[in-house]
């Protein structure tokens, strides 16, 4: 694991924009594991940017998102196809059938989450997964008592996460109550991770993530398990953090 503490929150989107832009660069067929809420706006305005300025190609690249809520048609104002396609995908030159979010209208879930895995698989696996985290500890949608070793599935939203999501909908009885998610085992597959963090809020998950044991009580601690995992984070995400880390990468113990 390594750690990136930058001033603000600009500098964590260009650092991971220029991270996944290398990664293009380098191979035009890339997988990509992309993420939703408010955390990854900054890097995909970024790759916006670049794509219009500097002429990234996203031609063959291929993504994967990380969640959908059960019940919303993509066109629902709140799905998480939506929310990529109006952040990200209208403004690049990806190729729509190269676009994979979760089916969140699928009639058998259970079969659509096998296939989703396997269909990661048979691209090759995703060379850079994008995760937010939330004040919990949860990414995607693993919240606490996730098994580490999880598998995409149907999971159950915790109170916490419907009361944090009502204030997109209308009324809180409108926020969908399951979701579909990219376990933490498939996560920990990907070829490199970066997880973005911001504001103090974010502070006590960071530090338990980091310097706390693996637990399932904190499904991001579970990264300290992989090869290749960067949190990139702003000085007020890494308040609580034991270590001082620097503004470039900083290899830290394995746990």
């Amino acid at each position: 694991m390594q750690v990136i503490v930058k001033k603000d929150y600009a500098q964590i989107s260009r650092l991971a924009a220029e991270m996944i832009a290398d990664e293009v660069r380098k191979n035009p067929r890339c997988v990509l594991g992309l993420a939703t809420g408010s955390t990854p706006l900054g890097t995909y305005a970024e790759l916006i940017r670049m794509h219009k300025k500097e002429k990234l190609d996203f031609s063959q690249v291929v993504t994967f998102n990380l969640d959908e809520y059960v019940g919303l048609d993509p066109k629902h104002n709140q799905s998480y196809w939506y929310f990529m396609y109006k952040n990200l995908f209208k403004h690049i030159n990806i190729r729509m059938e190269n676009v994979h979010v979760p089916n969140g209208k699928a009639e058998d879930v259970d079969a659509f989450c096998a296939w989703y895995d396997a269909e990661i698989e048979r691209f090759g696996g995703i060379d850079i997964q994008v995760l937010g985290i939330g004040g919990n500890g949860h990414i995607a949608f693993n919240e606490p008592g996730t098994a580490v070793f999880s598998r995409t599935g149907w999971v159950s939203l915790t109170k916490e996460t419907i009361r944090d999501n009502a204030r997109f909908f209308r009324k809180a009885s409108d926020v969908p109550r399951y979701a579909i998610s990219m376990g933490i085992g498939t996560i920990l597959e990907a070829r490199k991770i970066l997880l973005l963090a911001h504001k103090e809020s974010k502070a006590s998950a960071i530090a338990a993530s980091v310097d706390g044991p693996i637990t399932a009580n904190v499904p991001a601690s579970a990264l300290q398990l992989h090869a290749d995992c960067t949190f990139i984070v702003d000085k007020p995400a890494a308040g609580k953090l034991n270590r001082k880390y620097g503004s470039t990468l900083k290899k830290l113990p394995r746990a």
